[in-house]
């Protein structure tokens, strides 16, 4: 009885290793490397987002309709996708003042999923005020016609954010991972609060995503809060603004692609008086973050894990965009189809978008739609008690302006109800919730 146990139990283990051999073989990747399922993945790519046709631009209200003129720096957009087990995220920085609309981003994430097998993703602009308009739609009186090269360059936008991932996706390697940062002296400043000291987050944050078996650098998130308003509004041309020369110095120092991804920079400038113009600046900037980069050494993922929560947001509006004559003033401010899509969006009130990511239990991916005081960001950071946070902002759409309680009531610019729509207090009510979803993901049960 007992051998033929024994020999039932060789035999079902004989089995086993048959089975565990064909799932290896399924695991194999396009590019040749055994994709164990406990295993952490990244790859990279990147790809040229620079409209083709004179289209208008995104950022100052004075330009109205005005079609651009040309390119200065080429605008791209920079992907990395990281996977656990079967669970992919992609981390997409755009060289772009907002996300794409709400309309492309869902056509854009519905691709990335049925494509590329990615069910989550930050997508965020740089806030450059030198790219193009994102809020026309195809429809009358919103962009039809009028400005047809818009809808075309949202196409070109759209598959050229796909096709970068999938690239990404195929590049998909076993790696290593770091988080760290470090404070900025003299980086950016406060450029909306009168009270001192003003509110300052000068973090600088890297995600280094190195190849586990030869240890050369596959990708650097880049996290820092600072306007890119670098060039005068009546440029007419494109600008990556600092974030191309950031990137430029990281992947020429240090390697990998570079991936810059805007933080609370809703109340925060840059500070390019010790350094020059925005390309001096961002290479001075890039030059901080290899430095930090080469204090930071990156290890293999013992239980790598990817958990994300994301929800919409109603806030009530404190403007009644539905009033003609609240319409008139805006189109006069900006031009009539811009604000009539502004119109549609919130017809139902304020919608903000709030995405959280928890990588491997220990860092924290925060992504926002629109513009928040960097106190929002600082007081998660201190709340959270994670290893390390990154503050997305201008991320999966864009919502305007969310000051704090206390810096809407200092008023001003970025904190009126004419630029921060959505009620008082909504920026903090979002935290709140990111900071609760921050411990959820991280296994804490409440």
């Amino acid at each position: 009885m007992c051998g033929r146990a024994e020999q039932s139990l060789r035999g079902l283990l004989r089995g086993v290793g048959f089975y565990a051999a064909v799932l290896a073989l399924v695991l194999i990747a396009g590019n040749g490397r055994l994709l164990a399922a406990e295993q952490f993945l990244a790859g990279a790519a990147e790809a040229d987002v620079t409209p083709q046709e004179p289209v208008p631009m995104w950022g100052y209200g004075s330009r109205h309709a005005a079609l651009s003129q040309g390119v200065q720096e080429p605008l791209q957009a920079n992907v990395v996708v990281v996977q656990a087990g079967q669970d992919r995220l992609a981390i997409v920085g755009l060289d772009l003042g907002r996300s794409p609309s709400e309309e492309s981003l869902q056509r854009i994430r519905t691709r990335l999923q049925e494509q590329h097998g990615i069910a989550h993703s930050f997508l965020a602009g740089s806030h450059t005020h030198h790219g193009p308009v994102l809020e026309l739609s195809d429809r009358e009186n919103r962009g039809r016609g009028r400005f047809d090269a818009v809808l075309r360059y949202y196409q070109h936008l759209e598959d050229a954010i796909v096709d970068a991932a999938g690239r990404a996706v195929s590049e998909l390697r076993p790696a290593k991972l770091a988080a760290g940062g470090a404070e900025l002296e003299n980086f950016n400043r406060n450029r909306h609060s009168k009270q001192q000291p003003a509110p300052l987050d000068a973090r600088l944050n890297l995600l280094r995503l190195d190849d586990a078996e030869t240890g050369r650098p596959i990708a650097v998130v880049v996290n820092f809060a600072a306007h890119p308003t670098s060039l005068p509004q009546e440029k007419l041309e494109f600008s990556s603004d600092f974030a191309g020369a950031l990137r430029a110095e990281i992947e020429a120092s240090h390697g990998g692609q570079a991936v810059f991804m805007q933080g609370a920079a809703g109340d925060l400038s840059t500070n390019r008086g010790p350094f020059g113009d925005h390309n001096k600046y961002g290479a001075a900037l890039g030059r901080e973050a290899v430095k930090i980069l080469q204090t930071l050494q990156s290890e293999v993922v013992e239980k790598p894990s990817i958990r994300v929560k994301e929800e919409r947001f109603t806030f009530a509006s404190r403007v009644d965009f539905r009033n003609p004559l609240v319409q008139a003033v805006y189109a006069t401010a900006f031009f009539p189809e811009l604000v009539l899509n502004f119109v549609d969006e919130y017809a139902d009130g304020i919608r903000p978008r709030l995405t959280v990511a928890v990588l491997n239990q220990r860092i924290a991916l925060v992504g926002v739609s629109g513009e928040f005081f960097c106190q929002h960001a600082i007081r998660l950071r201190q709340r959270s008690r994670a290893e390390q946070v990154f503050f997305f902002g201008y991320c999966n759409g864009y919502h305007q302006y969310f000051p704090t309680i206390e810096g809407a009531a200092e008023g001003g610019y970025g904190a009126d109800n004419q630029v921060a729509p959505a009620e008082v207090g909504a920026g903090e009510r979002m935290m709140d919730r990111a900071l609760q979803w921050i411990f959820e993901l991280q296994g804490t049960r409440f």
